[in-house]
């Protein structure tokens, strides 16, 4: 028989599926044990899954704790503004989606990059003569946790490293060993306003460093970096020749005792990813539009770099195109009043919280300047019968009904995460409760009697 011949079986008419069989060589093809192929079912996760690990799911889920029935739950532990429903969005931002909806012009596919017209609006919006933007620097990713990943994927092969903010948003970690990156945590020191370590930081780099995440203002700190601490960060990645990752998607959420400095506004030289989103300004996370800003003046990125995330963006054919539509009238027609608003109550709730809880012996808050949140300090010396942070917040949870996030969650034992974006009712609730819990167990430490008799 002829090496390639099509055998058609059939048994008088023809049936609805050929069976369709190549004689390759003399040798049937019909299906049969594969070589060397086990025949038994074997399905597991892929090495991906596996690797994949968000240490606040990890320890949350494992607290086996339930609340006090007699108080009701308020938790500080939520990173979304909407949960409680005193932070809705702007009327114009929902009357853009509604208008977007109705249009009708907007159910099919965009660019997986983003629609053109999207994009000119968002390199408008954040253009400005010190960090210019045009719409081929902009890419629309679903949310600003979609905009990280592609940037990590971008930048980074298994086996190299990232610099990561210790402490600091746990997502980087899940997503960076998912891909096979390690993770080197620099400190940042929360006697000096959660400031980088500069010197620590440089320590690290070295010849598998693929970028350095710069989270400002932060989650979970709540800080804002000065233009002059800016700027000494800059000058380690020029040196070092390392590109940044900037999480700005708290970017001009700062209270009015500070100011936003974008990070590529004060550098020509070193590379920026730049990642926001409408969640958190806008006040509409669930939305799930983010983006990427190219910022690369000195053409170091070049088109390898802008081709790769175009690539990268295809996974999964770009983020919503209704949300899309709407943002030409969203970043256009929400009123100032709306920002303004809303960072007063952060800040009113900032103060609230940092006082109430500065006055606590065995706490010790630092003062936020921007973002959603404040970290808090145990003196766990005081605290004997805890082992940590989370057996603190633990047994806060079981004799108070009060949730914060341990800051192990974040790589940064003994503190705990507040949110403040609760109502004020509820936030000195919360507070009264925790003053409660903390007389109830402090003790003096060894050594310190003469001082807690003051």
């Amino acid at each position: 028989m002829d090496p390639y011949v099509i055998q058609m079986s059939s048994k008088g008419n023809l049936p609805s599926i050929l069976d369709v069989h190549v004689n390759v060589g003399g040798r049937s093809s019909v299906p049969g044990k594969m070589k060397g192929r086990n025949t038994r079912w074997s399905v597991r996760p892929s090495d991906m899954a596996n690797k994949t690990f968000n240490p606040i799911r990890a320890i949350v889920d494992n607290m086996k704790v339930k609340p006090n029935p007699n108080k009701t739950m308020i938790s500080l532990s939520i990173g979304d503004p909407t949960v409680f429903g005193n932070l809705p969005t702007d009327p114009e931002v929902t009357q853009a989606m509604k208008d977007a909806l109705d249009s009708g012009k907007y159910n099919g596919y965009a660019p997986s990059i983003g629609f053109l017209s999207s994009r000119e609006e968002i390199a408008s919006y954040y253009h400005c003569p010190e960090a210019p933007l045009e719409a081929k620097d902009v890419i629309l990713t679903s949310g600003c946790s979609q905009a990280i990943e592609m940037c990590l994927a971008v930048l980074a092969n298994p086996g190299q490293n990232i610099l990561v903010p210790r402490p600091g948003f746990s997502l980087y970690r899940t997503l960076a060993e998912s891909m096979g990156i390690e993770v080197k945590l620099y400190n940042l020191l929360p006697e000096k306003s959660w400031e980088i370590d500069l010197k620590q930081l440089e320590s690290l780099i070295d010849e598998k460093t693929a970028c350095l995440i710069v989270n400002n203002p932060s989650n979970p700190c709540g800080s804002v970096f000065s233009k002059r601490h800016l700027q000494k960060i800059l000058a380690v990645a020029a040196r070092q020749c390392v590109p940044i990752l900037a999480d700005e998607i708290y970017g001009d959420m700062v209270f009015s005792d500070r100011k936003y400095e974008p990070l590529a506004t004060l550098s020509t030289d070193v590379p920026i990813l730049s990642c926001g989103g409408l969640a958190k300004r806008w006040l509409v996370p669930g939305w799930r539009l983010g983006w990427i800003l190219i910022h690369d003046r000195r053409d170091i990125f070049g088109n390898e770099i802008r081709d790769g995330l175009a690539k990268l963006s295809q996974r999964i054919l770009g983020p919503c195109t209704i949300v899309q539509g709407a943002l030409k009238s969203i970043l256009r027609r929400t009123p100032e009043e709306f920002y303004h608003n809303t960072l007063s109550f952060l800040k009113s709730s900032a103060d609230l919280c940092f006082g109430a809880l500065a006055a606590i012996p065995g706490l010790r808050p630092v003062r936020p300047s921007g973002a959603m949140y404040l970290m808090v300090g145990i003196e766990m010396e005081h605290f004997p019968e805890f082992e940590n942070d989370v057996e603190f917040t633990e047994r806060l949870v079981a004799e108070q009904s009060v949730h914060c996030l341990p800051a192990t969650c974040f790589e940064y034992p003994n503190f705990i995460r507040v949110v403040i974006t609760v109502p004020e009712v509820m936030m000195l609730e919360a507070c009264s409760r925790i003053q409660e819990f903390c007389e109830q167990h402090y003790h003096c430490a060894e050594g310190s009697q003469e001082e807690c008799d003051k």
